[in-house]
């Protein structure tokens, strides 16, 4: 082929329009987005219903840490005995939220509060303890001459 030609068509190159193939364009999927369609198709079921005016919600754990939800939408299913809260959590030691919590706490959960404060400290307690047993001074004087020291003292 003629290279003055070949040169001319390859600058009236065109892009698109008939007889060229299609390309395919991938677009991206947020999975995000089905996981929670299906939650909410979940508690649409359970025919929960919303309950405004809730400042935060406290989760108290087994470890001694409460998972924390400030201003979280929270909706219930009495039927069902469900409750649903949806925001963002936070995981905070039960020593931060203590002074905010106290006045909301009847007498039945303060008493189970002071129990799991008690079993809290004791458990630190332990942590304490096994690091301070590891700790072992090193010995700076000799006991022995001080011993006979002592009983010369006695005797005398």
């Amino acid at each position: 082929m003629n290279p003055e030609k070949l040169a001319k068509l390859q600058s009236q190159v065109r892009i698109g329009g008939k007889g060229t193939p299609r390309r395919k364009v991938k677009k991206a999927t947020k999975a995000s987005g089905t996981d929670d369609k299906k939650l909410q198709g979940v508690i649409k079921k359970l025919n929960v219903q919303p309950i405004p005016a809730i400042d935060e919600v406290n989760m108290f754990k087994d470890d001694g840490k409460v998972l924390h939800f400030t201003a979280p939408k929270v909706a219930a299913s009495i039927q069902s005995n469900t409750f649903v809260i949806s925001g963002k959590g936070e995981d905070k030691e039960l020593t931060e939220l203590i002074p905010g919590i106290l006045h909301q706490l009847g007498p039945e959960s303060l008493a189970s509060l002071r129990k799991l404060a008690e079993a809290y400290q004791q458990a630190e307690g332990a942590a304490g303890a096994a690091e301070d047993d590891e700790d072992v001074p090193q010995l700076v004087e000799n006991f022995e001459e001080a011993s006979k020291d002592e009983e010369n003292k006695e005797s005398a």
